[in-house]
């Protein structure tokens, strides 16, 4: 193979290897290929730039491995890709691409501290090397994604630090291919000078058996591309064995963990007050004095706030003339950025009347308030647990105890909490699962009109085809960052938002004098929707209309055909799904389609395809609320009575 250049080489491994894996491992000449051919000519460039560096490579040991890998070790750093940095070619099990990528061992890391301190640990030494060179932010780019299905495939995109991508579907060049990693080479020398021990210490503390406490409250920020909610409230409904649960299992797993920023729920057929959920006090103990018994939903909690607090975020009484006394969070937008999203997921929700038990957060819910001046913010909100409530207690020390504030380092707060009470953090995200049958309870407008409804099925579509290997992925949620919309926040699509209150008046029009009829705080709502959305066009724009109709809209409607039919229509129809698709049908001209291959179709704002290229990432679909409207009307004249919920 001597007369094949670097790109015929990698080209080669590439669109083979995966073929390869069908066949015996012993001897293939593909896995000699990657060890002898490849190797050498990675080792003839590597080389010349320092002779001192080693070249690794494998395609497993006995078996073939879930991700090849040929590798770069600077013996100053490493010698082995199971701990330290190094740059490392990893090629995608689609055998499509593959990644030059700055990349971290986790093994060591792993058996040593355990999952989450190492993940903690890869986290931080990426955010180090990331600032101390920040070049290697426009090199490559930060997420990689190898289509990996083994917990040691997976690790590889987890610890990847930049990398860029090489797909077979282009022309490769051999000297495009030497100059990038010579430029990898370059960086990871400067690599080598770094006390990355160092700056590790600065998170631990000083006894050894100790050490990476701290790193458990010094958490990874939220990615870049996280799309934040603009509620905090969401109910997901659908069929059993959608994967409702597991979603927001995810979700918590894609920016946290399950045992810091996850807590599940059971909602009981018995629960009918806030006491249930929330916690309540007893005068149960021998001595006769008041005592609180707290929940585990009240808990996590506390365990929310804490992380608002271990993220430098300072807690203050909000107007120091008494006249508004609630507790206000102050800081920046980079101590926001290391506020992880707390997930409370409530499974089987309305397996009890939900606007009972759930009486105190939906009122709290509309309370909060943020407010933003440039980096700057406030953030503040009506308590859960009430002062009142806390003074009751006699001694507030085992109620400190329980809800984790027992730290002296939370001295200063928990005395904030005594007196004005303890409020709605706002990095809580509660996501309620739902099942409508014959066992469950329907929701009141005071839940619906709090709430993001998603029809579960609609929005994250359980694909059969796709079992084993899904092609596409779930957009990283996060918690919202503003309560009240204003022009300043809105995109350019719709700077002032006009396009975005004319399209609602349209739809209010349709809706008068139905018990359906939109107020101001649906308008809010829109227009925070656009706003936490950023579209760029206008197919952006009503795609954001359309996910507003399914989940803020449309699941307020329901009933038979006296309460569906309309009586100030201007057309001929009478009912409110023709009235309804006719305005939409006109608003949503540019997505109002019945094929997602139609160069219309919206795009989705929840999922994306698991491909390389950023430009193919973008998921098609066709228009929700027309799918929904018709399936609704149809149910109505099936059998005279119709709703939202499946």
């Amino acid at each position: 193979m001597a007369d094949m250049n670097l790109a015929e080489k990698l080209k080669k491994f590439t669109s083979s290897w995966v073929q390869a894996t069908n066949e015996s491992f012993t001897n293939h000449p593909t896995a000699n290929f990657l060890r002898n051919d490849l190797k050498e000519e990675i080792a003839a460039i590597v080389k010349d730039f320092d002779n001192n560096y080693l070249i690794k490579a494998s395609v497993g040991a006995g078996n073939w491995a879930n991700i090849p890998w040929l590798a770069i070790l600077n013996p100053k750093i490493t010698t082995a890709i199971q701990d330290g940095i190094y740059p490392v070619y990893l090629f995608s099990t689609d055998g499509l691409g593959f990644y030059l990528s700055l990349n971290q061992g986790t093994t060591t890391p792993k058996e040593e501290l355990g999952k989450v301190k190492a993940d903690i640990r890869a986290e931080l030494i990426k955010k180090y090397i990331l600032e101390k060179f920040p070049e290697l932010k426009d090199w490559g780019e930060q997420r990689i994604d190898l289509n990996a299905n083994t917990p040691l495939g997976k690790s590889y995109e987890t610890a990847n630090i930049v990398a860029k991508y090489y797909s077979l579907d282009i022309e490769l060049d051999s000297e495009s291919l030497k100059q990038d990693l010579r430029k990898l080479l370059f960086y990871y020398r400067k690599i080598e000078t770094l006390d990355i021990e160092v700056e590790l210490q600065k998170f631990t503390m000083n006894k050894p058996e100790e050490r990476t406490k701290p790193l458990q409250k010094k958490q990874k920020s939220l990615p870049d591309d996280v799309t934040p909610l603009s509620k905090p409230f969401l109910l997901l409904a659908g069929i059993s064995g959608t994967g409702k649960t597991r979603f927001v299992r995810e979700q918590a797993k894609a920016t946290g963990s399950l045992s810091d920023t996850y807590c599940l729920t059971s909602v009981r057929p018995d629960w009918h007050e806030p006491s249930d959920i929330l916690g309540y006090i007893s005068r149960l103990g021998g001595d006769g004095n008041a005592e609180y018994i707290t929940t585990d939903v009240l808990q996590f909690i506390a365990k929310s706030w804490r992380a608002i607090i271990d993220a430098g975020l300072k807690l203050s009484v909000s107007d120091s003339n008494g006249l508004d006394t609630r507790l206000t969070v102050t800081g920046d937008k980079a101590q926001l950025d290391r506020v992880l999203p707390y997930w409370l997921c409530l499974d089987e929700m309305n397996l009890a009347p939900v606007e009972q038990y759930f009486a105190d957060y939906l009122s709290v819910l509309e309370t909060r308030v943020w407010q933003w001046d440039a980096e700057q913010f406030d953030y503040c909100c009506d308590p859960l647990l009430k002062s009142a409530t806390i003074k009751q207690l006699a001694d507030t020390n085992k109620l400190r105890s329980d809800l984790g504030f027992i730290d002296s380092k939370y001295d200063r707060e928990w005395e904030l909490f005594c007196e004005h009470g303890l409020s709605l953090p706002f990095n809580l995200i509660v996501a309620g699962t739902v099942n409508m049958d014959e066992t469950t309870h329907g929701f009141s407008r005071k839940v619906i009109d709090r709430a993001l409804s998603f029809d579960f099925g609609e929005f994250f579509p359980n694909d059969f085809d796709h079992f084993f290997k899904s092609e596409v992925t779930h957009n990283i949620l996060s918690y919202p960052i503003y309560s009240h919309a204003t022009v300043d926040d809105l995109p350019v699509i719709d700077s002032d938002g006009r396009k975005s209150i004319e399209f609602l008046k349209a739809i209010n029009q349709v809706l008068d004098n139905t018990p359906f009829q939109l107020a101001f705080r649906a308008l809010n709502e829109l227009l925070l929707a656009v706003i936490s959305t950023q579209p760029t066009d206008e197919q952006q724009l009503k795609a954001v209309w359309d996910d507003f109709l399914m989940c803020k809209v449309l699941p307020r409607i329901e009933g038979d055909h006296d309460k569906l039919t309309i009586h100030n229509s201007t057309t001929n129809n009478d009912s409110l799904f023709d009235e309804l698709s006719l305005v939409l049908a006109r608003e949503l001209t540019d997505i109002w389609h019945e094929s997602k291959n139609s160069s219309n179709a919206r795009p989705d704002l929840y999922r994306e395809k698991l491909v390389a290229k950023e430009d193919d990432k973008v998921l098609r679909i066709t228009c929700r609320s027309r799918a929904k409207l018709a399936w609704m009307k149809g149910r109505l004249e099936r059998s005279g009575f119709t709703s939202f919920w499946p």
